[in-house]
């Protein structure tokens, strides 16, 4: 039986398993005890993690980002990454299921903070010194509260956490700014409805039906806030999954085909080259390459 790309959950990172919503470290010992992070994986949880030290590449969903002092890169379930790391790295992280945060805090969801609530902004933010400094004493803070035993310990946890995303809210730079609620609200919906359907529904008017708007309204929509269209939206999700099993090199192409929904592999692979520039084929041989 073929394996699929590896997706971890808090478990897979914490011998108490009491609390297996929320996890924090020093970065040196979690590599070191969880060497899963060299490979690409996926988890199904908020991945948080501050560099403190060190230089090298974080790859997430096949765009690379720098890695140095000051750098943070938040993360949604789901998404798949691994690292290249220099051997003085450190720095702090920590995970959280989405049930963590919501129950902790009746009036905010974790999706309203900019770097979660859309897929299409960047997962990475850079710190000036000041700020650096700062949110470096909040992390140690929370790594430090989590390996004690202390009365109302997750509480505490909770608080620190908001004030993090409370801060990297006032320093991030979404892709792009959507003053309209009921536009970011639907575009919310319209991500979900895509991660959920886009193996059998790809066309804009089977998205447009699932909201109850019109296909030109959807349009509209994605065209004001993102400079995209629908049929764009839809296409880059399949994309993305298209890749990660490619790379995970367990299933041949006409096979990622069929699982992705199309009743023809070649029609896959015109589909693929059309948004990517390149064949299927092509792809991994490329991304193999620059992995070496």
């Amino acid at each position: 039986m073929k394996k699929l790309l590896p997706i971890y959950n808090i478990k897979h990172f914490k011998e108490d398993t009491l609390n297996t919503d929320f996890y924090a470290n020093y970065f040196i010992p979690h590599i070191k005890h969880h060497h899963i992070v060299a490979e690409p994986h996926k988890h199904d949880f908020f991945l948080i993690v501050l560099f403190t030290k060190g230089s090298g590449t974080h790859e997430i969903d096949f765009n690379t980002y720098d890695i140095k002092p000051g750098t943070i890169f938040l993360m949604r379930p789901g998404q798949m990454h691994h690292w290249i790391l220099s051997k003085n790295i450190d720095g702090y992280v920590f995970f959280h299921t989405a049930n963590f945060y919501d129950k902790g805090f009746t009036l905010s969801s974790i999706l309203d903070y900019p770097f979660f609530n859309l897929t299409h902004n960047p997962p990475q933010v850079l710190l000036q010194k000041k700020a650096f400094e700062e949110l470096q004493k909040t992390f140690k803070a929370i790594v430090e509260e989590y390996q004690t035993n202390k009365l109302m310990k997750y509480e505490k946890i909770h608080s620190l956490i908001s004030l993090v995303y409370i801060e990297l809210s006032r320093h991030y730079l979404p892709a792009t700014r959507i003053e309209n609620e009921t536009y970011l609200l639907k575009l919310r919906k319209l991500e979900h409805f895509i991660d959920v359907y886009f193996k059998t529904k790809k066309y804009p008017h089977e998205y447009a039906s699932l909201m109850n708007i019109s296909e030109k309204h959807l349009n509209r929509i994605c065209k004001e806030c993102l400079n995209k269209t629908t049929s764009e939206l839809i296409a880059e999700r399949i994309i993305i999954e298209a890749k990660r099993l490619l790379i995970h090199k367990q299933h041949s192409v006409s096979e990622i085909a069929a699982n992705l929904g199309f009743d023809d592999n070649s029609y896959f692979s015109r589909f693929f080259k059309k948004n990517c520039s390149e064949t299927p084929i092509h792809f991994l041989k490329k991304y193999q390459h620059e992995s070496i």
